[in-house]
């Protein structure tokens, strides 16, 4: 069970999902509610936290979370603020006790990475792919359609039938069948 300790939250943020294990994990940080309070509902500690992309409402909370934890911030661009250490497209990433491989899914911003477990089938799909057949916006700067296709046809490639849960940046996380979700994403990308 990984909980997305932003559900509920009335204000405009990502999903933030609390990784636990042998490296606890934050994957993404949110914006404009106490996040820090949420982890300690669950942990007292984190190890790292690992940014999907660098949109504000993914690392607004991020100064908070890097004071109160004293922890290092992973993402594909160090050039950005707030990003300390690189993950380079094809990493091994541990998030908590699965190792996870890092995709570089560029389309909806240049620095957008997916991770996908394939030991035990779980996808943080970003702002990339969601529920129902939904995908990124392509309108804001670094945006990219074709770009953003040609990333989620990588994802499709890359998981697979077995795929057992798909976590998305915002909106519900997926455990019944997530794989037909990101074929439905790849569809109406490429016809929406």
């Amino acid at each position: 069970m990984i909980p997305n300790l932003a559900a509920g939250e009335q204000v405009f943020t990502s999903n933030v999902f609390l990784v636990t294990g042998e490296r606890t994990v934050l994957v993404d940080v949110g914006n404009d509610f106490d996040v820090c309070g949420a982890v300690r509902e669950h942990v007292e500690d984190i190890d790292a936290v690992v940014l999907t992309h660098t949109h504000p409402d993914h690392v607004g909370n991020l100064d908070s979370v890097v004071e109160t934890f004293d922890v290092d911030v992973w993402g594909y661009d160090p050039d950005q603020p707030g990003v300390d250490h690189a993950i380079a497209d094809g990493e091994t990433v541990q998030l908590g006790d699965d190792a996870y491989t890092a995709l570089h899914t560029p389309g909806h911003k240049d620095d957008h990475l997916c991770f996908f477990a394939p030991g035990s089938g779980i996808l943080f799909a970003g702002d990339l792919i969601f529920a129902n057949g939904g995908f990124g916006r392509t309108d804001l700067a670094e945006g990219d359609r074709e770009l953003l296709i040609e990333s989620i046809e990588r994802v499709r490639e890359t998981v697979d039938e077995t795929l057992g849960e798909m976590h998305c940046g915002h909106g519900p996380s997926v455990d019944s069948d997530p794989y037909e979700h990101v074929e439905l994403a790849a569809q109406a990308a490429r016809f929406g």
